[in-house]
Order: C-alpha cells, then sequence, then structure tokens
C-alpha cells in the first residue's frame, strides 16, 4: 500500500500542467484498458447473454430506434 500511498502524494503535489498531462495520459490507459476488458469477454462469450437479451427486447418491440 506504501507505492499507492506515494503516488496519490505525489498527484497531489503536482503542478496543473504537469496534472494535466498525467490526466491525459491516465484516461488513455484506463480507456484501453477497458477496451482490451470488453474484447476479452465478448471473445469469451460472457457478453452473449446481454446481446441475446437486447435483441428478445427488440423483437418484443421493448426497444426504440434511436
Amino acid at each position: 500500500m506504501k507505492a499507492l500511498e506515494e503516488l496519490e502524494q505525489t498527484v497531489k503535489n503536482l503542478p496543473p500542467d504537469q496534472l494535466a498531462k498525467f490526466r491525459d495520459w491516465f484516461n488513455a490507459f484506463d480507456h484501453a484498458n477497458w477496451d482490451r476488458q470488453i474484447e476479452a469477454d465478448s471473445k469469451a462469450g460472457r457478453l452473449d447473454h446481454l446481446a441475446a437479451e437486447a435483441i428478445a427486447d427488440y423483437r418484443a418491440g421493448k426497444a426504440r430506434d434511436i
């Protein structure tokens, strides 16, 4: 946990311009991780039930076109 506390303190002490750069980097990093997780879940079939439910709702008239 010490590493996390050190990281938190470092981030708190960043000047505004470096904090903005860090925020941009972290957002890109976080989104890339999310994309990899979604892709892995999709390939493993863990999202199939959601797709099936959405298709069933659409066919039952429970969904609307956007």
